[in-house]
């Protein structure tokens, strides 16, 4: 049982190297000598597999929200910026309208 508390440990820490599937069934069997106790565990280190893989997947998925994340306000900074200028432009454009509109007057 210290063998799956070690791999547990590691997998919460976010090694990349330890949500690797060939670890885990590797260091099983040396743990435990023998092919009786190998065979009772076999359950366990399925259960073991399965969380790795879904726990890798879930990192993968995260990892991609946050670059989508980061592109949208990336995006929404530019566009505020471009906002910005062409709000200055217009209010400059409205003064130099009204300057002429009084001179008319």
């Amino acid at each position: 049982m210290a063998v799956t508390g070690d791999e547990t440990e590691t997998a919460s820490a976010g090694d990349l190297t330890a949500c690797q599937l060939p670890h885990p069934s590797s260091s099983l069997p040396q743990g435990l000598g023998g092919a009786s106790a190998h065979s009772s565990h076999k359950p366990l280190e399925n259960a073991l597999q399965r969380r790795e893989l879904r726990l890798m997947k879930n990192r993968e998925a995260a990892r991609e929200c946050r670059r989508k994340k980061k592109e949208y306000v990336k995006c929404l900074e530019n566009r505020v910026a471009v906002l910005e200028n062409q709000n200055k432009t217009l209010i400059e454009e409205l003064r130099a309208l009204k300057d002429i509109y009084r001179h008319k007057v």
